[in-house]
């Protein structure tokens, strides 16, 4: 963690899925001389491009992009990964005189790095887990995501039943502490952050957010999304594994296993990315400093990242 006395730079470009964050993100960078971390769950992940919408080299404009492709899908992935490997980097981007920003719509993640957020309490009870995710097998992710609203609806509200894994951690936390991790992350984001940073939200009307979101599930399915998923079926990844929780593989899995046609999975995909969307816009507004920018008054990316740099001027 620094601890200069004068704060470093940080800015961060955040908005609901769909919104046009990656390209505002590099026209940022050229502007100010800076270096690219995202900030999305899925887009860590190799051979997993077209499901994620992973920005292309072409589309990077040579501006160094990381946190992208670090990790095989097989393997596990949680914030406190994504803060302690951010973290690292947000000072080798210090040192080479550039600024770090900060681009995806993960929140959370955006959060633990912004306020340094102690995961300390984050202890494992396998006996527990095991229950749990039972309660899952046989009950279903409804009745397991029901516990969690009894016990923490704060955080139920913004997890998707069908994200097993994050409710259950969330239900071993509250039963652990004596308080739940909504409440926990709320404390810590009353730190002050050791970063002078800028937060920027993207957002635009519902409705036209909810278009390119059809958009854009349309195109990867055209690009070869199925291929895509068979490719990770063949290299060992099974429903189960974080990697394939991710919107578009969980779907595209139920279609390979039989469990609905094709024209199902592709309508899952917009209806659970069109309730993803929902809830990033739930989490950021209930963020502390940020600046909204509205993408129906800047409608490109040039224009959005012209209020953002005079926002950045200002101080």
């Amino acid at each position: 963690m620094n601890t200069d006395p004068v704060k470093r730079k940080l800015y961060i470009i955040a908005g609901p899925t769909a919104v046009g964050k990656s390209d505002a993100g590099v026209e940022l960078a050229l502007r100010v001389g800076g270096e690219v971390i995202s900030a999305d769950s899925m887009q860590v992940y190799k051979h997993m491009d077209i499901g994620t919408a992973k920005i292309t080299k072409e589309e990077m404009r040579t501006v160094p992009h990381h946190m992208i492709d670090i990790i095989e899908p097989t393997e596990p992935y949680h914030v406190y990964d994504f803060k302690n490997r951010a973290l690292k980097i947000c000072k080798e981007i210090y040192e080479r005189g550039k600024i770090p920003i900060i681009v995806g719509g993960t929140g959370f993640y955006i959060q633990a790095l912004l306020y340094d957020i102690d995961f300390s309490k984050s202890g494992s009870d396998g006996e527990l887990r095991a229950k749990l995710k039972a309660i899952a097998d046989t009950g279903g992710p409804e009745a397991l995501h029901e516990i969690l609203r009894e016990l923490d609806p704060d955080t139920a509200a913004s997890l998707h039943p069908n994200n097993v894994k994050r409710v259950i951690r969330a239900i071993e936390f509250a039963r652990q502490n004596d308080t739940t991790i909504y409440e926990h992350n709320a404390d810590q984001r009353k730190k002050e952050s050791p970063f002078d940073f800028k937060y920027f939200v993207l957002n635009s009307d519902r409705k036209k957010v909810y278009e390119r979101i059809e958009k854009r599930v349309d195109k990867m399915i055209q690009n070869g999304l199925e291929d895509e998923v068979r490719t990770l079926v063949k290299m060992g990844c099974t429903p189960d594994m974080t990697s394939m929780q991710g919107i578009g593989y969980k779907q595209m899995l139920m279609y390979l296993n039989g469990e609905v046609s094709m024209d199902e999975a592709v309508n899952l995909i917009k209806r659970d990315t069109r309730h993803f969307a929902k809830r990033q816009l739930t989490w950021f507004n209930r963020e502390k400093d940020l600046y909204w920018v509205d993408k129906d008054v800047y409608p490109d990316t040039v224009s959005a990242c012209d209020y953002i740099y005079d926002v950045i001027k200002r101080g």
